[in-house]
């Protein structure tokens, strides 16, 4: 009897205390100061509360190119990265000269960043040109901000030899502002983002409007670049309307993640969108005519059928 009870309670212990594996995935996104870290710890959330049996958590990381070489090594399960980045490692070009990248795939093109390029007022900077031989923050190396500012500087004539290039995060480059130990710097970033919109409160600041000459002399160099509007009041100060380069922000996994895993987290952050856009506004242009518009590389077979089930017409260029 002693033994029996013993059994039973042994049995019911089992019972009781039940464990269920979850698989952990790792979404690479980039600094606190910008909207990587927000995006995907919003979709880190939809991916908790929405797909049985996984569980998700945004990495601080050094942002686009280094999240590619993430998800290449399966380091990281899912990353957010500039479209000319992705574009360029897939094809192995530019930062990935000889070093193709050709089993990411797309899930979603997320937003447009801006290119932001940013000085204080008094600083006596009100033009690209005035760059020259001043102390310029091009984004933290393996950013896609320092591919950004490097073509926009390398197509209107402006090399590293011609300014005292910084390669610092936004937050870095918002305290060296503030602190007088930069000049200028450069974000490519969706509006508004946090860094830029505290350093605005604390100083006056001014934003580099590129020319007409110079923003097509930057997409003929780089056809991923678009034109796209600042509104006035995004940041205190500013308050008319600009005209800045823009670039598509695309989430993207490796081609050995499941189908199945891929269709339940496209469906899941489409479904489930109003939770993304309350995280931060940039997610109101996640939609899928924008996937089929910006993303530069062919969409993972998983995401492609959550696409064709609800009816969106996919670009050959889109498929693997």
């Amino acid at each position: 009897m002693k033994l029996f009870k013993a059994l039973a309670a042994s049995t019911l212990l089992v019972v009781a205390t039940p464990v269920f594996a979850q698989e952990q995935l790792s979404i690479a996104t980039g600094g606190t100061g910008g909207v990587y870290f927000p995006m995907g710890g919003g979709l880190a959330e939809i991916i908790n509360g929405k797909i049985d049996g996984y569980s998700a958590t945004a990495e601080v990381t050094g942002a686009s190119v280094e999240n590619m070489g993430l998800v290449a090594t399966g380091d990281a399960d899912l990353a957010i990265a500039l479209a000319d980045t992705v574009q360029q490692g897939y094809t192995g070009t530019g930062r990935f000269e000889g070093n193709a990248l050709p089993m990411v795939r797309g899930l979603a093109s997320l937003y447009a960043n801006m290119i932001q390029i940013v000085a204080l007022e008094g600083s006596g900077i009100t033009s690209l040109e005035d760059l020259r031989g001043k102390r310029v923050s091009i984004g933290a190396p393996g950013s896609g901000t320092e591919v950004n500012a490097a073509a926009i500087l390398n197509a209107n004539g402006i090399t590293y030899d011609d300014i005292d290039e910084q390669r610092l995060n936004f937050n870095e480059t918002a305290d060296a502002l503030a602190n007088g130990d930069i000049d200028a710097g450069f974000w490519s970033v969706g509006a508004p983002t946090s860094s830029i919109l505290n350093l605005a409160t604390t100083n006056n600041i001014v934003l580099i409007a590129l020319t007409e000459a110079e923003i097509a002399a930057s997409r003929a160099a780089d056809a991923t670049f678009a034109t796209t509007t600042l509104p006035g009041g995004t940041y205190n100060g500013v308050d008319a309307d600009m005209t800045v380069l823009g670039i598509p922000n695309v989430l993207v996994a490796s081609s050995e993640m499941s189908d199945d895993l891929a269709y339940a987290i496209t469906r899941a952050m489409f479904e489930n969108i109003a939770d993304l856009q309350a995280v931060h506004p940039a997610a109101n242009e996640t939609t899928v005519d924008f996937t089929m518009s910006a993303t530069p590389i062919p969409l993972h077979p998983g995401a492609i059928r959550y696409y064709e089930e609800i009816g969106a017409t996919i670009p050959d260029a889109l498929r693997p």
